[in-house]
């Protein structure tokens, strides 16, 4: 999507309890509220202006099991700085965390700037594939890094690209920076500076027929050809509309995006809550291949 809304937005900025003008599923408050036992998160995207964006929830619940009957043993304890064997030669959680990210090879690593301790990996299941695992790294003080949940989500219909063009339904490669966050729901409690207007707003379905209602109750700006520290609906794009723009993390409709990443809604509530400035988060974003160079 472009970050320039068009016939596909509300144009009122004022009054976001007007609601759409379309068509709207029932809300899922229990969503908004992360209550959720189990969440997958499916990218969308939806076409504004000359760009796209991605959208979707779905969730799930795991069923509880009868532990009268055949208990299985505990299970030995996770180790931890507190519960670590003392001694030479032992080793605490920390020390057992991975000094580099896996799945990134060193020039993408080198793409990461030094001072970025949140990283949000979504690399892709192939490169002309819309499907993609998005995982949450967060670098602790003494340099290890810890993995996240791996979280399904989706690109672009047409996979990635290293070149992206305005309309090509390709997602971009890269390292971008996030800096801004927005959304048609309200506030959930964003620690990155959230922009809450009635402007964010998609229509129609997506390339699976889905409707694309939800798909922007939560976004977060990825630093693609436009000026980080405003709203992520600012229309500036600094190389030129041919590059395309409007690239986003948002909600997942269940389906293919026309260039952003999309997670289902608790996990865009969970990135809200985790991302801050602080952490100088980035986004690094493509196919598997590409991400291992």
């Amino acid at each position: 999507m472009t970050s320039t809304p068009t016939e596909s937005l509300d144009q009122s900025d004022t009054d976001p309890s007007r609601g759409r003008r379309r068509h709207r599923r029932p809300r899922r408050t229990a969503a908004r509220k992360g209550v959720i036992v189990a969440a997958a998160g499916a990218v969308g995207l939806a076409a504004l202006g000359t760009g796209y964006v991605l959208l979707g929830r779905q969730g799930g619940l795991a069923a509880a099991a009868d532990t009268r009957v055949h208990q299985p043993a505990p299970a030995a304890p996770v180790p931890t700085r507190a519960n670590a064997p003392a001694g030479p030669g032992t080793l605490g959680v920390r020390d057992t965390l991975p000094l580099s990210i896996a799945g990134l090879g060193p020039k993408t690593r080198a793409a990461i700037p030094a001072g970025s301790t949140q990283v949000l990996v979504a690399s892709g299941k192939a490169k002309n594939s819309s499907d993609t695992v998005v995982t949450l790294w967060t670098r602790t003080k003494d340099g290890h890094w810890h993995a996240g949940t791996p979280w399904p989500a989706h690109n672009a219909l047409h996979g990635w690209t290293a070149t992206h063009h305005a309309g090509d339904l390709h997602s971009p490669i890269g390292v971008f920076t996030l800096h801004d966050a927005g959304g048609f729901d309200a506030d959930p409690g964003s620690k990155l500076p959230y922009h809450h207007s009635s402007k964010f707003q998609a229509g129609g379905v997506g390339f699976d027929g889905e409707p694309l209602d939800d798909a922007f109750d939560y976004v977060i700006a990825i630093d693609y050809n436009r000026v980080p520290g405003t709203s992520p609906l600012d229309s500036t794009q600094p190389m030129g509309e041919d590059r395309g723009g409007g690239i986003w993390v948002h909600v997942d409709h269940g389906g293919p995006t026309h260039g952003c990443v999309s997670v289902s809604a608790a996990h865009m509530v969970e990135l809200l809550h985790t991302l801050t400035p602080a952490g100088h988060p980035v986004i690094v974003m493509g196919d598997r291949a590409s991400l291992a160079s």
